[in-house]
């Protein structure tokens, strides 16, 4: 379960706060530090499995050793938050307009990311409400929210429920969402060449 620290504090003040070499991950969530789950098993298999997609992907398109996928970073997103996704794709060359980057492992700037991805878990609201909306607002240009053991409402992934990769993508400062389901090919704008069915994932999560 998550749990929540309930005093608030700044951006700044939770990245002073926050332990080095901590067995938990924590997020700060408009001013509440929030202790995350962490990913295991079946959840670090996904995880695992869509880097090791992704680095593929970053090849095919041309992008070696210019896009790459940080063991760890931090959001900072428009509000009191800091987000620490499960996968991030980061473009080097805009790296050095982020001010923090190097220190502390901070991305403020839209600019610098061409992708993240979360894996749903218990806190499936994080990932469907607040970061989808947080994630638009900043600008971040493709949001995958892969909910590989049907973990989300039912609004999001159907009734009944079902494992669906929903893949958010920037269209004019708003995400459009396009859904994938058993037996249909992964749609990324970031990697149209990208070879993965929704199938694969749903696979290493079983």
């Amino acid at each position: 379960m998550t749990q929540a620290l309930t005093k608030q504090i700044t951006f700044d003040k939770f990245i002073e706060w926050l332990p080095e070499n901590s067995q938990v991950r924590y997020e700060l969530h408009d001013g509440v530090i929030v202790e995350m789950p962490k990913p295991r098993g079946k959840h670090s298999n996904v995880t695992g499995f869509l880097i090791e997609e992704l680095v593929l992907g970053i090849i095919q398109v041309g992008k070696r050793g210019i896009w790459t996928i940080p063991r760890e970073s931090i959001v900072k997103p428009k509000s009191e938050s800091g987000y620490e996704p499960d996968i991030i794709v980061l473009d080097q060359e805009a790296l050095s307009n982020e001010p923090r980057w190097e220190a502390e492992s901070i991305i403020e700037n839209s600019a610098s990311v061409k992708l993240i991805v979360e894996v749903v878990s218990s806190n499936w609201r994080d990932d469907y409400y607040k970061k989808r909306a947080d994630y638009e607002e900043m600008g971040i240009p493709e949001y995958w929210i892969v909910d590989y053991a049907a973990l989300g409402g039912r609004a999001f992934i159907g009734n009944p429920k079902q494992p669906t990769i929903s893949v958010n993508q920037l269209i004019e400062g708003e995400y459009q969402v396009n859904q994938f389901r058993q037996g249909e090919s992964i749609q990324s704008p970031t990697f149209p060449d990208l070879n993965l069915t929704a199938d694969r994932i749903f696979q290493v999560g079983r």
